[in-house]
């Protein structure tokens, strides 16, 4: 759940059916971060069931700057990463945030010379999570630190903070409007773990194939399936692997129902990560991956995951991971069919009341390399501004960013150089890094940006 999510509920919480009543009167109190802010000569209160609080003492406790212009009654503030922005005018009902308005139902005023504000914007504004402790009378505010899991020196974080601040910047000549603001990100290796040992669509194969007693493969998907997994412990795969693996899985799980496909999945997801502690599968996402995207989406960016593996294996692996929409998944492909078609063209069969749609079991396009531009242009239609991605699958699709004609277009590619934390390999991301700076797109560096890749209770078993 995102914060934008998180605020309208608290936001909510906080709405209180009564008249105006000060501090003094009900005993209401601020605490940021486990801190309880001393009341001062200025309380929070309550007005039209809404709780408002002192702007200024709790903006500063949360390591953020704040300004007043006197002449046009505004204030603007920064939060410490200066990551977003805040601009609000007084009597108004909406601030903006990153350029972007957002409507409030108190406006902010001023009481006994301090600037109070509903409890929304400190929620919305320094992209934290606001709760009501009823039984307390208590506003407990816990600060989001967006991009806590970066490093604090990392440079290209800098370069991504400062170019999401002039693109969202309505004065800037650089301003990209929220419509525009398309992000496509690859998934394995860039978002989450792809050696544990392998892609996660990859393991998800060679366990229906060679190890769930419940199927029986064919002898030429077995085959594959025992060179695949040998390749992966050698470090050698099979040629043609992608295409052979692609088809290999569709047909696998062929007839299924769609529902029954995302279940096993959903299973599968749940096993233990092959070389990790305290980590499962499909919940092996890079932390500070995670948190960059929700700051772009914080900053009004709509993000598209656009990954090599199965679309449907993308849009589980989703779930309780990233605040991504089914439909902006985009992966590898297979045909639907439905249960009673029996092999028959799709214009010359009709749905019935009785059917449901499975898995046709043909494989209809391996989204690499260029696949990813096609599918980019035909399924999102416009031009990406950001690329994120981690290897030669994915330049295709960031040249096709950078590209951009209309607006200035970043990609940023991820390199596994981390062998403390990670199953790094230094020798090959050194020669991606090349190749990435003779292309002009930015890198980061597992090892040096990252300040934690699954969090401190993860440890790599070697």
């Amino acid at each position: 759940m995102n914060k934008r999510i998180i605020s309208f509920f608290a936001a909510a919480a906080l709405s209180v059916s009564m008249a105006p009543v000060s501090l003094a009167d009900d005993g209401i109190k601020v605490v940021v971060d486990g801190v309880s802010l001393p009341a001062g000569d200025m309380a929070p209160f309550i007005e039209d069931g809404r709780t408002l609080v002192p702007m200024r003492a709790i903006f500063e406790a949360l390591g953020a700057t704040v300004e007043w212009d006197g002449e046009t009654q505004t204030v603007t503030s920064s939060d410490k990463a200066g990551a977003t922005r805040l601009e609000l005018r007084i009597g108004e009902k909406s601030v903006k945030i990153n350029g972007s308005d957002v409507a409030v139902d108190v406006p902010a005023k001023i009481v006994e010379g301090r600037t109070v504000v509903p409890v929304r914007v400190v929620s919305e504004g320094m992209n934290c999570e606001v709760t009501w402790l009823a039984d307390t009378k208590t506003v407990d505010i816990k600060s989001g630190a967006p991009l806590e899991f970066w490093a604090k020196d990392s440079e290209v974080l800098a370069s991504v903070i400062e170019y999401v601040k002039e693109v969202t910047d309505p004065g800037s000549d650089k301003f990209i409007p929220e419509e525009d603001r398309i992000v496509v990100s690859d998934m394995d290796g860039t978002l989450m773990n792809e050696l544990c040992p392998s892609y996660f669509d990859y393991c998800l194969f060679l366990h229906r194939a060679l190890h769930d007693d419940t199927y029986v493969p064919s002898a030429d998907m077995a085959a594959f399936a025992k060179e695949l997994e040998e390749g992966i412990k050698i470090g050698k795969m099979p040629e043609g692997v992608d295409k052979k693996h692609a088809g290999y899985l569709v047909e696998s799980f062929k007839g299924m129902s769609i529902e029954d496909y995302k279940e096993y999945i959903r299973d599968f997801k749940n096993t233990e990560a092959e070389g990790f502690t305290n980590l499962k599968r499909g919940y092996a996402f890079y932390k500070p991956m995670v948190s960059l995207v929700k700051y772009l989406q914080n900053n009004g960016f709509t993000v598209y995951v656009v990954s090599g593996a199965d679309r449907t294996c993308v849009r589980v692996l989703m779930e309780g991971n990233l605040d991504i929409p089914e439909n902006n998944v985009i992966g590898s492909d297979t045909t639907f069919v439905a249960k009673g078609q029996d092999g028959k063209d799709g214009l010359d069969y009709l749905y019935s009341s009785e059917d449901d749609v499975i898995i046709g079991g043909d494989l209809v396009v391996k989204n690499l390399k260029m696949n990813k531009v096609s599918a980019i242009a035909r399924e999102i239609g416009k031009h990406p501004v950001i690329a994120l991605g981690n290897s030669s699958g994915d330049l295709s699709m960031c040249q096709y960013t950078v590209n951009n004609e209309k607006y200035e277009g970043r990609a940023y590619l991820l390199l596994c150089d981390d062998t403390e934390r990670e199953f790094g390999k230094p020798d090959k991301a050194e020669s991606f890094k090349k190749t990435c700076e003779d292309l002009g797109f930015y890198t980061v560096s597992m090892k040096n940006d990252f300040a934690t890749i699954y969090g401190d209770d993860v440890e790599i078993v070697k």
